[in-house]
């Protein structure tokens, strides 16, 4: 197979970058690969919206990139968030033009939610459904041109790389087509890896099954610049199941329309942490969740929404309450259990402004791609907005260059795999297991450098494991996978012992 512009992923970032991609030139051929469903990413599953400044009486740009500045404790690129808060109002008529729609007034003007660590009402939704009215409606966009493939079910392993003198130039990948068993070199000229991020390897997380950190692992072994991999975001609201992998996401928005958290007690504790309560950042909200379980020795925190008007909040929320009956839970009556999950990786491939990677011919956007947007802690619904933001710009660059760029040659042929891909599936979930049991909250963000030296001296025992493993085994979706997964986890501990390790000693004066 052979494309010319060849997308990872089918979120926003992938889509947008897409449609753009095609309509601009119908000419040039476009494949999109997906590893389960099109329909099926991280996209789909964002309940909040996106971040836009639309009223400028009360608010403003510069109140934005503020916002967003402190949320990631200012080790944001300023240049950066400037660029994506001034490009929101745009991107979001091309999201109208395209056929998403977002809650309005009897008069016609939005319905802006507040969320935690914004200042104004800025949060532009869909209901509770924001992500997947905008994957519906940008999908359904994409599958309108001719020019666009799509090949569902295509497990990508990793990029195809040549050597042009000491730059590693990216002509295409290796995919394992799950329909035939088969593993096979697909060239192009462009690669665009929008491949979301790796929430399934931690213990809690809200990010849907896919999440398993593939694009940036395979840039990685490509030589891809990779930052940032310890800022990774807890959302402090997901509702708490026992042994349920990922959890259920109550959305940030559910707080800024007025709910409480509250402990065993029916307390409401945030108070003690910042002054803002339930609308304090993601990362305050979690830290102080945590240390009130630490201290009640109880599993969960819990969301109070009983005061609230509930027709009101089932009109606002119509997904969230329906899962909270399906389990059992009477919003009118009941507390929602909640504990913080990994949510959000803020890390990532490092791109420049227009989503290109350290590897030629390589672009990146969206959860994947690190761009200096959101320092350590990202602002919620600014990942939408930062998705279509760098896919826009990864555009704006491929089209100068499409055409200087030689077709890629001499790609060989991989051989049909002769293995069952179930075989030995209780190996691989068994050591999924494991790696889940490593990655926790505390690990991340509350235990020290000895704590995660333990922990990477396990990871390596996971991979001299998997690196054992029968060939029945190794050419399994299940394998490539836990490969990611393990890899991703080790470059999280490594950054944060080098980034904390860093911190201290400028804090002691010895660098």
């Amino acid at each position: 197979m052979k494309t010319d512009v060849l997308v990872i992923g089918s979120g926003i970032a992938g889509l947008s970058f897409a449609i753009k991609m095609a309509e601009a030139r119908p000419e040039i051929s476009l494949t999109v690969l997906t590893k389960l469903d099109s329909n099926i990413s991280n996209t789909a599953q964002a309940q909040g919206g996106i971040a836009v400044v639309l009223d400028k009486v009360l608010d403003s740009f510069e109140q934005h990139v503020a916002d967003t500045m402190k949320a990631g404790k200012f080790l944001n690129d300023k240049k950066v968030v400037e660029m994506v808060i001034s490009q929101a109002p745009e991107r979001l008529l091309e999201l109208i033009d395209w056929g998403t729609s977002f809650d309005a007034n009897e008069k016609g003007d939005f319905e802006l939610g507040l969320e935690g660590g914004h200042s104004q009402r800025r949060i532009v939704h869909h209901r509770d459904l924001t992500g997947l009215e905008m994957q519906r409606k940008l999908l359904k966009k994409a599958e309108s041109y001719s020019n666009i493939r799509f090949f569902d079910h295509f497990f990508v392993t990793d990029l195809l790389l040549k050597k042009e003198g000491e730059k590693k130039i990216c002509v295409g990948v290796q995919a394992l087509d799950r329909s035939q068993t088969q593993q096979i070199n697909i060239s192009s000229k462009v690669t665009f890896l929008a491949s979301g991020g790796s929430g399934m390897v931690f213990q809690n997380t809200t990010n849907p099954s896919v999440a398993t950190g593939d694009g940036v692992a395979m840039a990685c072994r490509a030589g891809a610049k990779i930052k940032d991999m310890q800022f990774i975001q807890f959302h402090p609201t997901a509702l708490y199941e026992e042994e349920k992998h990922p959890l259920f996401l109550i959305s940030e928005a559910v707080r800024g329309f007025g709910a409480y958290v509250v402990n065993h007690n029916g307390n409401r504790f945030l108070f003690k942490s910042d002054l803002r309560g339930e609308l304090a950042t993601r990362d305050i909200v979690s830290e102080a969740i945590v240390k009130e379980l630490k201290a009640s020795g109880e599993k969960s925190a819990f969301l109070d929404c009983r005061h609230l008007n509930f027709e009101d909040f089932q009109n606002e929320f119509p997904t969230i309450v329906a899962y909270c009956y399906s389990i059992g839970i009477d919003l009118k009556t009941d507390l929602i259990p909640i504990v913080p999950a990994a949510h959000y990786q803020c890390g990532g491939i490092e791109v420049d402004e227009h989503a290109k990677t350290s590897v030629g011919n390589l672009y990146a956007s969206g959860e994947c791609a690190f761009t200096g947007l959101h320092g350590a802690n990202r602002l919620a619904s600014n990942s939408l907005l930062e998705a279509l933001v760098y896919s826009h710009q990864a555009v704006v660059a491929v089209l100068k260059e499409l055409d200087v760029i030689q077709e890629p040659t001499g790609l060989q042929q991989k051989e049909p795999l002769q293995t069952d891909q179930e075989t030995d599936a209780d190996i691989i979930t068994s050591l999924r297991l494991r790696l889940n049991e490593i990655m926790t909250y505390d690990l991340i963000h509350a235990s020290g450098k000895r704590e995660k030296k333990e922990a990477l001296e396990h990871l390596a025992e996971l991979k001299e494991l998997l690196d054992h493993l029968p060939p029945s085994t190794t050419d399994t979706i299940g394998f490539f996978e836990l490969r990611n997964m393990v890899q991703i986890a080790v470059l999280v501990l490594e950054q944060a012992i080098n980034y904390y390790s860093l911190k201290k000693g400028f804090s002691e004066g010895i660098f």
